[in-house]
């Protein structure tokens, strides 16, 4: 099966609780407020969304995996704190021809120190961060143009 109109949105742990969850930092936007952005600029780029989140490392390794047998168009990760950790993760990305996008709300490189190093990053074809909401509609143009 392929469904090269698709665009595969995951987001890691913690991002169900956008929008109550460190709003400083992450904003004041939800995880649905999200989708509807995406899917109605996807519409208008005459492509899908798929969004999906899980607090579960194994999910997100399924789904890169899932991402290529579909055939989907790209991929929009938001690993959450598994970006720093995963080692899974880098080596899911790597094993899939799907091209997958970094996408996060805050910027790690002006957080704690332990979040300037991302597993996610070195193997993905780029990072968008630092936009808060806005990152995920600059990757999905991005992803548009792939």
């Amino acid at each position: 099966m392929t469904d090269t109109s698709t665009i595969l949105v995951l987001n890691g742990p913690n991002l169900n609780l956008l929008g109550l969850r460190e709003p400083e930092i992450y904003g004041s936007d939800t995880l649905d407020d999200i989708a509807g952005m995406l899917e109605d600029r996807a519409r208008e780029l005459g492509l899908e969304i798929d969004l999906r989140q899980s607090n579960h490392e194994g999910h997100l390794v399924d789904w890169l995996h899932e991402a290529q047998a579909t055939g989907a168009k790209a991929v929009l990760l938001n690993a959450g704190a598994f970006t720093h950790t995963s080692i899974a993760l880098h080596d899911a990305i790597k094993g899939i021809r799907t091209p997958v996008i970094e996408v996060h709300l805050s910027n790690p490189h002006t957080r704690e120190e332990f979040r300037h190093k991302s597993y996610v990053g070195m193997a993905a074809k780029g990072t968008i961060a630092g936009f808060g909401a806005t990152s995920y509609l600059l990757a999905l143009e991005a992803a548009a143009r792939l």
